[in-house]
């Protein structure tokens, strides 16, 4: 299989640029420094079993996937508007992030209330 033949630290970099981002929201997302992700990507550094569990919690990245390059790339489909969501919520500060938490549970009434009393949702909530 191809993806054997390229190191773990390309398949790093190759997840960041199927989720579209930045090497500065990749890292910040799995608590590293931009630059070390750069050096990582660059393979200058090793990718420990902490930065590939980030990557795979945070992400959905398939742990197998990352460390030997067979099977899906992600343990499930990512969510491009979640993830984008995701990102800009973390951009945001606590106090802004409470508002916008607090916004969306108004929405979510809000939508409720506006819905046809026979419609069903097409999401739990």
């Amino acid at each position: 299989m191809e993806d054997e033949k390229i190191s773990i630290n390309q398949r790093i970099k190759e997840v960041r640029h199927t989720l579209k981002l930045s090497q500065v929201r990749f890292s910040k997302g799995i608590y590293l420094s931009n630059g070390y992700l750069a050096e990582i990507e660059l393979e200058n550094c090793k990718a420990n079993d902490r930065i590939i569990e980030l990557i795979a919690s945070k992400y959905g990245v398939s742990r197998h996937w990352l460390e030997t390059g067979e099977g899906e790339m992600f343990d499930k489909a990512p969510d491009q508007k979640m993830g984008l969501m995701i990102g800009l919520f973390e951009e945001l500060n606590p106090h802004f992030q409470d508002f916008l938490l607090d916004l969306m549970k108004k929405l979510i009434k809000l939508q409720g209330q506006n819905d046809p009393p026979n419609s069903s949702q097409s999401s739990p909530v």
